[in-house]
């Protein structure tokens, strides 16, 4: 199992995939865009074009590949493409679709129009790219059984909407300033080594 953190490197994790459609090859095996592309797009891989009413159920499309990560480090997640959901509210039916390391059948894509009853439909064509594939890490913690809690917090068991609706910044001694120092200029942060 590799623990992976910021900056993974590209190839040092080799995904086998499988392609089930040979349409794929000719519209492109998967990818990455751009330089610093962070997934991969999945294709619709369909016979006949599918119009998606709003609001109707979702439906499962094939991408047309299967993929083997071999790696209980790892996850792919199927999300939707950032301009076809904002655009034209074509989003994943079950919101993320979780990729085990240990699956291998077909990918399949959950595609929903999450558009308002009275918006245009979406029409998806074979070929065209509807989903992206991500992978990132996974930690699988140990469960151990208690009755209390090592220790206690602030917000405890404070749930939905507890901390309010605007951003307050704890300052909690020497080290929580180091800690966010290097955000600082990035963030544009105050100064927190000022008392």
């Amino acid at each position: 199992m590799h623990s992976y953190g910021v900056g993974l490197v590209e190839g040092s994790l080799t995904v086998e995939v499988r392609i089930l459609d040979e349409r794929v090859r000719e519209w492109g095996l998967p990818t990455y865009q751009s330089e610093m592309a962070a997934a991969v797009d999945l294709f619709a891989c369909i016979e006949t074009p599918i119009i998606l009413p709003p609001q109707a159920p979702a439906m499962l499309i094939s991408s047309g590949i299967a993929v083997h990560i071999g790696d209980a480090g790892v996850t792919g997640l199927i999300v939707p493409r950032s301009g076809l959901g904002h655009k034209k509210g074509l989003v994943m039916g079950n919101l993320v679709g979780v990729l085990d390391a240990d699956y291998t059948g077909p990918l399949m894509i959950s595609a929903w129009n999450r558009g308002a009853p009275s918006s245009e439909p979406v029409e998806i064509n074979p070929g065209d790219r509807i989903a992206q594939l991500l992978f990132v890490p996974v930690i699988r913690p140990l469960f151990r059984t208690v009755t209390e809690f090592s220790s206690s917090t602030d917000r405890g068991a404070g749930g939905f909407g507890s901390t309010g609706l605007k951003t307050k910044l704890v300052r909690r001694g020497k080290r929580h300033r180091e800690n966010f120092e290097g955000l600082a200029c990035i963030m544009e942060l105050p100064n927190l080594n000022a008392d």
